[in-house]
């Protein structure tokens, strides 16, 4: 490896992004091998991957759409993002940039949605991507906080993309619970076909246990749209308040009759047991949201989300998912994108080591993840096992939970 390099490398172990180790098994950067070139091998892992789904179910709940405004998007990035005065933060962006293979062009929203209908293009017919938009900081008081925001991603533009091409993507809004005009702008939201609300509470200031979150509640249940909530700590974006990825904050929601999906089954760090109190013991965020998925009134309500759980630094986690085959029915999958095409955070190797995937089946995911970190992901996750366990096909087939 170059110098250059292992120092980029030990830089992006300090960033917050991954706090986990780190993997050379395919490098550092994404080649972006274009066109693909999945190899004899990687084409059976593809085609195995798909067999027996309904592919116009299999609809990827968690997809990022990225823009730092350059085009007619309205999206934003903060610029610390792109400082020298800020290098981690920018060395970040790299990362993800290089990812999605759009580092360096211009206009990069463009390049940023041509590169992810290249890869859409990958997948069977009647599959798709959820896009997400993202809302910016908010006070309590509805303060709008751009300078404490990492980026901004409009709904419109989400809606826009998702209308433009149908066949390829859903969209899910993003509406800070403290806006005055949350339920007005959630309204239209489902007026237009969003099929979710997305919240990063700690990178977006909002605390789910606050009864300030109470009217927008009234109203997702009124609609029956669900939140998809980040739980856990964040590693991905600046996060200014950690405790609010305590997943036993989202009760407040569940009790107000919200349907809601807890991102990355709350995978990472550790909260504070609210059942014992405000000062209760510090407990693994994985554990309690454990505690919610067994709690039965929440069996209809409640679910959970598996991106970036393939992640090395969560690896205690999914091997306890996939172990709970009682909770397959209420699992739904995404592929948290562009970061599969962060290299250095995923290790297929890792995986045979631990039993979970063969040698073959890790060379054959080398070859896809060089061209397609989303197939990448997806591949991945069809042939993980434990023991005889292995995620159902329900995992994989979503549609029904946002359209049935």
């Amino acid at each position: 490896m170059k110098r250059r390099d292992f120092l980029q490398l030990t830089a992006l172990g300090t960033l917050g992004l991954t706090a986990c180790p780190l993997s050379m098994e395919h490098g550092v950067w994404n080649p972006c091998v274009h066109p693909p070139n999945y190899g004899r091998l990687g084409r059976d892992l593809i085609a195995a991957a798909f067999d027996g789904l309904d592919h116009s179910k299999i609809w990827d709940v968690h997809a990022h759409l990225v823009g730092v405004g350059d085009a007619d998007t309205g999206a934003w990035t903060n610029p610390d993002m792109a400082s020298a005065a800020h290098p981690l933060q920018m060395l970040q962006r790299r990362f993800y940039m290089n990812a999605a293979c759009v580092e360096g062009e211009v206009p990069l929203d463009f390049a940023y949605l041509r590169r992810l209908n290249e890869l859409h293009g990958e997948l069977p017919h009647g599959a798709k991507l959820m896009l997400l938009a993202f809302d910016v900081w908010h006070d309590p008081d509805g303060t709008r906080r751009q300078e404490m925001t990492t980026f901004y991603l409009p709904n419109d533009y989400a809606r826009r993309v998702a209308w433009s091409w149908p066949e390829r993507y859903e969209w899910i809004c993003s509406i800070h619970p403290y806006r005055t005009d949350c339920v007005e702008e959630l309204d239209l939201c489902v007026e237009r076909g969003a099929r979710a609300v997305k919240w990063l509470a700690p990178a977006m200031g909002i605390d789910p246990a606050s009864p300030d979150c109470d009217r927008f509640y009234e109203r997702c249940a009124h609609h029956g749209i669900p939140i998809l909530s980040h739980a856990g700590a964040e590693r991905a974006v600046e996060s200014h308040l950690e405790d609010v990825g305590n997943p036993l904050r989202l009760r407040r929601a569940l009790e107000h009759g919200v349907r809601v999906i807890v991102a990355h089954c709350a995978s990472l760090g550790d909260g504070v047991d609210l059942d014992v109190g405000p000062d209760g013991p510090s407990v693994s965020n994985f554990d309690l949201f454990a505690r919610l998925m067994d709690e039965p009134r929440w069996e209809g309500q409640l679910v959970g989300e598996i991106s970036a759980l393939t992640q090395n630094n969560r690896a205690p986690a999914l091997r306890a998912v996939i172990e709970r085959t009682d909770w397959h029915g209420r699992l739904l999958n995404g592929s948290d994108y562009p970061l599969p095409g962060v290299f250095p955070i995923f290790s297929p190797r890792n995986f045979v080591s631990d039993g979970l995937l063969t040698s073959r089946e890790a060379a054959g995911l080398g070859a896809i993840r060089e061209s397609n970190p989303l197939l990448f992901d997806f591949v991945l996750k069809r042939h993980l096992r434990v023991g005889d366990s292995r995620f159902a096909d329900s995992v994989f087939e979503t549609r029904d939970f946002f359209a049935g």
